[in-house]
């Protein structure tokens, strides 16, 4: 296990070039963009690294946080950006379909407001009690040989909590997450105002970031996402890919998963080494602990 310190004892040291330094954040495990050089996971599998979605991947879409993120966004628009709340809805589906979150959208037309007051807004109402202990899942993952990364667009602190209500928070090796991707700028006078884009999924400008902090070789890489548009990203991107959360294969994806604990069944290769490409699992093999 990581030996995080403090935030103090992981600043860069003077005199060096950021981009080299390894740097660990906070729990549980964030990555940093100038983290990992280390060597892959050696064991008998094809694969070297698993890369996990979070948020309506390792739990189900039913529980209800994606729609409670979406009004609470949208309640974040109308009363901290005095949008004409007829126009909210349309436009928060808009700008998600256009720049990957709204959140991007909304940076990318010119609204300011502050990257951690957002998420604490959307993510800090949500209804965390309907997340339970997976203890399946758990067991399933503890038992991959493979390196094991969180990929996700949202922030450290819900990234945090989701895992630790899941009993998942020791089963990764880092967390690839908003902060990750988007760390704060070296402002300096002449540019202070410039105005900085989102980096996000399912841009493939975050697909090569998140490949490149994990130090990771696609061709060896699993990436599971519920999204097709990520899938058809990572694919791009070299990366083999699971669409998780569907019994149709989607554009890109090597194979349908519709509950994220068939892994055994769909990918035995992730524990014996065999191909099985394309395959198609339906409903769960076994009873998951988490309901609606």
């Amino acid at each position: 296990m990581w030996n995080l310190g403090t935030r103090d004892q992981i600043q860069p040291p003077s005199g060096r070039p950021r981009e080299l330094v390894p740097v660990l954040l906070i729990w549980p495990f964030i990555l940093s963009p100038f983290f990992l050089k280390m060597d892959a996971v050696e064991c008998g599998s094809k694969y070297e690294c698993l890369l996990f979605d979070m948020d309506d991947t390792l739990y189900p879409l039913s529980l209800g946080l994606n729609l409670a993120c979406r009004l609470n966004i949208q309640d974040f628009m109308k009363h901290h950006l005095q949008i004409e709340e007829s126009q909210v809805p349309h436009m928060c589906l808009e700008l998600y379909r256009e720049h990957g979150t709204t959140m991007a959208g909304l940076k990318a037309l010119g609204f300011e407001f502050d990257n951690d007051e957002f998420h604490a807004y959307v993510h800090g109402r949500l209804p965390y009690e309907n997340l339970k202990p997976d203890p399946v899942l758990r067991n399933l993952l503890l038992s991959m040989p493979q390196r094991k990364i969180i990929f996700t667009n949202a922030d450290r602190a819900h990234a945090a909590t989701v895992l630790g209500q899941l009993g998942l928070e020791d089963c990764f090796e880092g967390v690839i997450c908003f902060e990750t991707l988007n760390p704060p700028p070296e402002i300096h006078l002449e540019d202070s105002k410039q105005k900085l884009n989102i980096v996000c999924k399912p841009s493939l400008e975050a697909m090569e970031a998140a490949i490149k902090i994990a130090n990771i070789d696609p061709k060896k890489t699993i990436f599971f996402d519920d999204s097709a548009r990520n899938i058809a990203a990572a694919k791009e991107a070299g990366l083999n890919t699971v669409i998780v959360g569907s019994s149709n294969l989607v554009p890109g994806a090597d194979v349908a998963l519709s509950s994220i604990h068939n892994i055994k069944e769909a990918l035995p290769a992730i524990w014996e080494g065999e191909d099985q490409s394309g395959r198609v699992l339906p409903s769960p093999t076994v009873e998951t602990v988490v309901t609606a």
